[in-house]
Parts: structure tokens; sequence; C-alpha cells
């Protein structure tokens, strides 16, 4: 039987030793290599070309090899088969570090602090507040959300929790539902953004949303966070919004064009601080490991994990 790797613009060269070394007995095929489409039973795959999946007549389950799965269920000809998602310690980890990374650069004003530097001057005439005295909301408390929103309450933030339906999270104020949003969005000085982009939260960072975050904190406005997808974010908004004062600052991971322009403001923008779509790049051993578990675990009778709800989109 046969595992494909498809992901188009990758180095194939190495996934194909790993998957090997750690599949035995299985054949570790490419788009370019695939010779009987009958024998794959798995599908490992990064924006794989749409339709691409639809003729493999014994195809089992499709696994993404990053976070996302949007880029799977945009295809209009996706067979229907288990998606399952990669969840793993690593991944995990370097998400949570980049989101307390930047919560902590704006808790602490490096920015301005870099900024004086380069400038030769001396200056901290602000009062800086503590970590217990800046409020930080997280929308979305999967895998990723949870780990992260834990991390920054054992700094001391107070932390919030969004997610459509319930969750119970220890020590988190949880949050659900169209109500429970516009309450958190409202004590929240520190906005968080690691939902999945799915029908309904495509766009959801817009000027509504932004306009509902608290006025009363300690940063002197407040500060968004992406490192979800970039279509959950509308940039116009989000640029009208740091003109305005609407914002005072945005840390983005993601955008709705990736690479992002050499032409879009966002670069220069001296209250933006832009990283290339890097926060949880879970290394490839890592990833490669997760899958061939699951692949090994399935054949010895055992249910998939993380798999996907298509209805949710996640």
């Amino acid at each position: 039987m046969s595992l494909l790797f498809a992901a188009p613009g990758w180095d194939a060269g190495p996934w194909l030793k790993r998957f090997a070394a750690l599949l035995p007995g299985h054949a570790i095929v490419t788009p370019d290599t695939l010779a009987d489409r009958a024998a794959v039973r798995y599908a490992a795959v990064w924006r794989h070309p749409p339709g691409s999946l639809a003729h493999l007549p014994k195809l089992e389950a499709i696994f993404s090899l990053g976070a996302g799965v949007d880029h799977i269920l945009s295809d209009p000809r996706l067979p229907d088969v288990a998606i399952a998602r990669v969840v793993n310690a690593d991944l995990t980890a370097r998400m949570s570090e980049w989101v307390v990374l930047n919560c902590l650069m704006h808790l602490r004003q490096t920015r301005r602090y870099a900024r004086q530097q380069r400038e030769r001057m001396w200056a901290d005439d602000d009062d800086q507040p503590a970590a217990n005295e800046v409020r930080v909301g997280v929308l979305g408390l999967g895998e990723l959300g949870r780990d992260a929103a834990l991390k920054l309450r054992a700094l001391g933030f107070p932390v919030a929790g969004w997610s459509a339906r319930a969750k119970n999270v220890a020590g988190i104020a949880g949050f659900a539902g169209p109500a429970g949003l516009e309450a958190m969005l409202a004590e929240t000085d520190i906005l968080v953004c690691l939902l999945p982009l799915t029908s309904a939260t495509r766009g959801i960072l817009d000027a509504r949303l932004i306009a509902r975050l608290a006025r009363d904190g300690r940063l002197g406005g407040p500060v968004l966070v992406n490192a979800g997808r970039g279509g959950l974010q509308v940039e116009a908004d989000i640029l009208a919004a740091l003109e305005s004062g609407a914002l005072k600052a945005a840390s983005l991971d993601v955008f709705e064009t990736e690479p992002l322009p050499a032409d879009s403001p966002l670069w220069a923008h001296p209250a933006v601080f832009v990283t290339p779509h890097n926060a949880a790049l879970s290394h490839p051993d890592a990833v490669a490991r997760a899958i061939a578990a699951q692949i090994l675990a399935f054949e010895r009778g055992e249910p998939l994990r993380h798999v996907v709800d298509r209805g949710r989109g996640y």
C-alpha cells in the first residue's frame, strides 16, 4: 500500500526519506511518481491541486501536513474519506512561544524601546503595567488556543477564552456563542486569534469586532495578535483601526494574500509586527512522526485521532 505525499513547492526528497523510515512496507510516492492509483491508502498533503485526490479508489485517510485543514476542505472534488489534523507537542509549543512572545512584547513596549535605541533616545516616562493588569482574550480554545491561554495565565495575565461551543479550561474564564463573544471582547486588552478558518469565521477580525474591544485598558488601546489564518482578518479594517486609534498595535503572522505583497502597507506600519506565517512551523520530523503514528495505529485497528468534522470545518 502507498502513502501519497502532495505538497507543491516543497522539497519532497527529505519527506520521502522520513516517511520511508517510519513506515516500512509502505511505498511513499509523489504525484510525479504515482503509478498505481489503487495502491494509495493515505495522502499527506499541503495545498494539493484541487481534484488531484479524486481518483484514488482505495484512499482511506487524508492527513494535513500543517495545523490547518482549510486548504484541504477548499477542494470541491475532495473524496469522502477521513481528514486528520496534525496535533503534536512540537507544533503546539511553537505556537504558544509566538503568542507569549507577542503578548509580552506589547506589554513591555518592546517596539517602542527598539525605536528609541535606534534614535539613541533615553526615555522612560510611561507607566509600565504588570501582566496582571492586562486582560488577554483568546479566540479559539482548541489544542493551540488552550495551551497558549494556560501559558499566558501562568505569566500572570488574566485570560479569557472564547469558542463556538462552551469549553471548560481550568483557570481560564470561558465564553461561548455570539453573546459570549460580545462579553469577552468588552473585557479584552490583547486579543489573540487562533481560530480555524471556516465559513463562520472568515473575516471575523473586522471593523465591527475591533470596535467592541475594551477601551479602558492599561495599554492605552487594544492590541490584535493573529496567528490563525489570513482569511480571518480584514486587513483594510485593521489598517483603518490603527490609523483611527481603535487599535493600538497588531502582531500578524498570517495574511489575506501570502506571501504578503511587497506593496502592502502592513510591512512599514510602525504599529504592526509582521512574521512570515512561521509562528508554528513544526519540525518536519515531528510532523512525519505524528502522521506515521496515526497510520500504524489505524492499521492496528485503532480509530484515527483529531479527525475533522466537515460540517464545522475543523
